[in-house]
C-alpha cells in the first residue's frame, strides 16, 4: 500500500483514541459534540498555532534587536565599552539566562564570543521580563524604555504598554508552542498587540507584521 492510499484512509474516531480524550475534551466541548467538527476544529488550532508562532517570531526579533540597542548604547556610555550582558543589573534569573545563553552561544566556537550569537540564544521571555516593574529605575528609564519612541511619552506608562503587549504575545508563543487549544482566544487581539507593539519602534515595522501575519487569514476560516 503506497503512503497516499494509506493517508486517504485516515479516520477521525481511530486517530482521537491517538490524541486522547482530555485532549480533544476542549474542542468537543466547543463544536457541541459534533466529532467531525470537533476534529475539524482541532486540526485549525494546528494551523492557528503555526500562525502564532510565525507572528511572535516577526515581533520577538525586532523587539530583541531594539533592547540590545539601547542596552548596548547605554553600557558604553556608563561602562566604558562593556558588554551589557556583564553589567546589566539583572536579577538572578536574568543572570542565569544570560549565562546559559553565552554557554549555547559558544558550544562550537571556543575561541570567541559572538554577541549576536548570545542575543539569538535568549529566549522571549527574557526579553519581556526586561519590560517588568522591577527594572523600570535600572534598566527602563535610561535605556530600554528608549527602544519603543512612538509609544506613550511617559516612560512608567510606557512600560506597562510593552510589558502588557509582549506579555500576551509570549503567553500565546507559549501556548502555540507546547500545542495547546488556543481556539478559545481572541486571536486578533494578539494579533493587535503584536502589529501595536512594533509600531512603538518602527512604523514599517508594524506594516509589515500587520501585512504578512497569517492570523487574520486563519480566523476567518475557524471551523466553528
Amino acid at each position: 500500500m503506497s503512503i497516499g492510499t494509506a493517508a486517504a484512509q485516515w479516520d477521525h474516531r481511530i486517530i482521537r483514541q491517538h490524541l486522547t480524550t482530555e485532549r480533544m475534551e476542549s474542542y468537543e466541548l466547543a463544536a457541541h459534540g459534533d466529532p467531525e467538527l470537533a476534529f475539524a476544529l482541532y486540526e485549525w488550532n494546528i494551523r492557528a498555532s503555526a500562525a502564532a508562532m510565525t507572528t511572535a517570531a516577526m515581533v520577538e526579533v525586532i523587539v530583541r534587536n531594539a533592547m540590545d540597542q539601547q542596552l548596548r548604547r547605554w553600557a558604553d556610555q556608563r561602562h566604558h565599552g562593556q558588554s551589557w550582558f556583564d553589567v546589566a543589573p539583572l536579577d538572578q534569573q536574568g543572570r542565569n539566562d544570560i549565562a546559559q545563553a553565552r554557554a549555547r552561544a559558544t558550544r562550537y566556537r571556543r575561541d570567541r564570543e559572538l554577541h549576536g550569537k548570545v542575543i539569538a540564544e535568549l529566549t522571549l521571555g527574557f526579553w519581556r521580563y526586561l519590560s517588568a516593574s522591577r527594572y523600570l529605575t535600572a534598566l527602563w528609564t535610561p535605556a530600554i524604555g528608549h527602544a519603543f519612541p512612538l509609544s506613550p511619552s511617559n516612560l512608567t506608562v510606557r512600560r506597562i504598554e510593552v510589558d502588557r503587549s509582549l506579555q500576551k504575545l509570549q503567553y500565546l508563543r507559549n501556548r502555540a508552542a507546547h500545542h495547546e487549544p488556543i481556539h478559545r482566544r481572541n486571536l486578533m487581539d494578539d494579533h493587535d498587540a503584536a502589529v501595536r507593539v512594533t509600531s512603538w519602534i518602527s512604523p514599517a515595522c508594524s506594516a509589515w507584521v500587520a501585512d504578512r501575519s497569517p492570523i487574520p487569514a486563519i480566523v476567518t476560516g475557524r471551523p466553528c
